[in-house]
């Protein structure tokens, strides 16, 4: 089950459903099972506050992904900072509702098991988010 919280006043901009449809396909083509994955709309003092508060961070980010996962059974609270995709969109030169996209099936893809903090594991990341994303993109058309 995927569920959506609200801790700013930005909403979707299409129905859940949508989203929910597409995570669940992105899940089930890494050969994982869908379990709870919780995502949280915030602002930056919000995300900030848990960045510093259960990761010892003091920065600003646009996702903190919390992996609650059993076996291949996907449970997570995934934390996204609305004023950070609205950032990236500009300095990514993309339009908002594709980063948002982006950053939320970079969660998803870390809790598969997938990694960037190498330069190569960046590149792999990249090109996963961006075959994911096809995925909503064609099912939305």
């Amino acid at each position: 089950m995927i569920i959506y919280n609200y801790e700013t006043d930005f909403k979707l901009p299409f129905e859940e459903a949508l989203y929910s449809t597409w995570i669940g396909e992105v899940v089930c083509s890494e050969g994982k099972t869908e379990g709870e994955i919780s995502y949280v709309f915030c602002d930056d003092e919000f995300l900030l506050n848990i960045n510093q508060t259960y990761l010892d961070h003091d920065t600003f980010t646009d996702i903190i992904t919390f992996d609650y996962c059993v076996g291949d059974e996907l449970n997570s609270d995934i934390f996204i900072s609305i004023p950070r995709v609205e950032e990236n969109a500009t300095l990514f030169n993309t339009d908002f509702h594709n980063e948002l996209l982006r950053v939320m099936v970079h969660g998803v893809l870390h809790l598969c098991g997938y990694k960037d903090k190498s330069e190569q594991e960046e590149v792999r990341m990249r090109q996963l988010e961006n075959d994911k994303i096809q995925l909503f993109h064609v099912k939305q058309s």
